[in-house]
C-alpha cells in the first residue's frame, strides 16, 4: 500500500512544532494521509500521541527535527518554501494566495502558534479567517484547511 501511495504522493509537505507533546499531531498526520502529502515533520519532541493518527502513520511518511534549525537543514537544500499558517498580525489570508507547488506548511503548537524561530524561517506567514470570538482554531483543523487549500490550486479530482 506505501508503494502505491508513494506514487502518487503530492509535492507539499506538511510540519507541526511539538514543544509540549501537542495532542493534534495525530489529526495533522491524518489529514496527510488523507490529501496525500508527501512527509509529515514533527520538530521538537519525538513523542507524539498517535491515537489521533487512527492508524494512517503506518502508511505516512514521518520524519522527526530535534530543532528548528535541523528542520531548516533538512528543508533548504530541498528547496522547499516554508509556510507558516497562524493568526499571527501582518499574515496573508490563505483564502487570497495561491500555494506553492513545491512547499512545507508548518503549523505552530496548540496555544503558542508558532515559534519565533519558526516565524523567522517562514517564507510567508497565512492566516485562516475566523469570525468568531475564539482566537484561534485547533491545529489539526488548521491543517486540514491548508492541505485543501493546497489541494484545490494543484490537484485534480481524486481517483475513483
Amino acid at each position: 500500500m506505501i508503494a502505491d501511495l508513494d506514487n502518487r504522493r503530492h509535492s507539499f509537505h506538511v510540519a507541526i512544532e511539538n514543544w509540549q507533546h501537542d495532542f493534534n499531531i495525530g489529526a495533522v498526520v491524518r489529514n496527510a494521509n488523507a490529501f496525500l502529502a508527501a512527509e509529515v515533520h514533527i520538530i521538537g519532541l519525538r513523542r507524539w500521541n498517535r491515537r489521533g493518527a487512527m492508524v494512517t502513520d503506518r502508511y505516512q511518511h514521518i520524519r522527526h527535527h530535534p530543532t528548528v534549525d535541523d528542520f531548516l537543514a533538512w528543508a533548504y537544500p530541498e528547496d522547499l518554501p516554508v509556510i507558516g499558517i497562524d493568526n499571527l498580525p501582518g499574515a496573508r489570508r490563505i483564502e487570497t494566495v495561491t500555494l506553492p507547488r513545491r512547499c512545507v506548511l508548518l503549523l505552530g503548537q496548540e496555544g503558542p502558534g508558532l515559534s519565533e524561530a519558526a516565524r523567522r524561517a517562514c517564507a510567508e506567514l497565512l492566516s485562516i479567517a475566523q469570525y468568531g470570538s475564539t482566537r484561534s482554531i485547533n491545529a489539526g483543523v488548521a491543517s486540514g484547511i491548508a492541505m485543501h487549500s493546497w489541494i484545490r490550486a494543484h490537484a485534480g479530482p481524486p481517483p475513483d
